[in-house]
């Protein structure tokens, strides 16, 4: 058994990150305080023109695709680490919304966070604070986005609930996924967001991603598992 080391991640792992970037999803943890604050690794910023996204076999940071429209997410925008969007996902959007036949995106869970500093690139780590969530649902997959701020952030770090961001920032991030993945000259809107929820049901959204994450892929979900039990014992 590793015996405890304070205030540091046991030998064996500090060796490892030497030789080895860890993936951002499956190698960062979500963080002791999940759900009331969260890691959340960030793909992009509002000034990027392009989207990117995380390469999941690699972990590398890509381009998924040019912006098609002038409009950009207002946000910082990634995903919650060691987190995935299945079936518990979208029990709870079934429950919300009375919809049938919903099944999860199959990603990790994804974040906006709100800042007051500009942060000019992705593939970043930060600390952030969930205040609430957009119950988003493109096609027939659930596909939540837990809006968040950042950690001692001077200007929105006080901000406990949704409901007290300014109505025209949650109209812009509305817009936004609302229409980010029509195509130019599309009469038909792929994404819908039949609700705004708060801070406790996005720590329930959270909860249930960690589960999603756990099932489908028990082998990390047992190894994570473990090495939290030895560098705590």
């Amino acid at each position: 058994m590793f015996k405890k080391k304070s205030n540091a991640t046991h030998p064996v792992f500090e060796r490892v990150g030497l030789l080895f970037k860890s993936h951002p999803w499956h190698g960062v943890p979500i963080g002791e305080e999940a759900p009331e604050q969260v890691t959340a690794y960030i793909e992009a910023v509002p000034t990027d023109t392009v989207k990117y996204e995380v390469d999941k076999t690699s972990g590398y940071l890509k381009i998924d695709r040019p912006h098609q429209f002038s409009s950009v997410c207002p946000t910082l925008y990634g995903f919650i680490p060691q987190t995935y969007c299945n079936s518990h996902v979208a029990k709870r959007c079934v429950a919300a919304t009375g919809r049938k036949n919903i099944v999860g995106d199959s990603d990790p869970i994804d974040i906006c966070v709100i800042a007051e500093k500009a942060i000019v690139s992705g593939d970043i780590l930060l600390q952030a604070i969930p205040i609430g969530g957009f119950r988003l649902i493109d096609g027939d997959e659930a596909d939540d986005k837990i809006i968040s701020v950042m950690k001692d952030d001077a200007v929105y770090g006080d901000i406990k609930d949704i409901s007290e961001l300014p109505d025209k920032l949650i109209e812009r991030l509305k817009h936004y996924f609302l229409t980010y993945k029509d195509q130019p000259g599309s009469e038909h809107r792929k994404c819908e967001l039949p609700e705004v929820y708060g801070r406790e049901e996005a720590f329930e959204v959270i909860r249930a991603s960690q589960a999603d994450y756990v099932q489908c892929f028990p082998k990390l979900g047992k190894a994570l598992a473990q090495y939290r039990k030895a560098v705590q014992t």
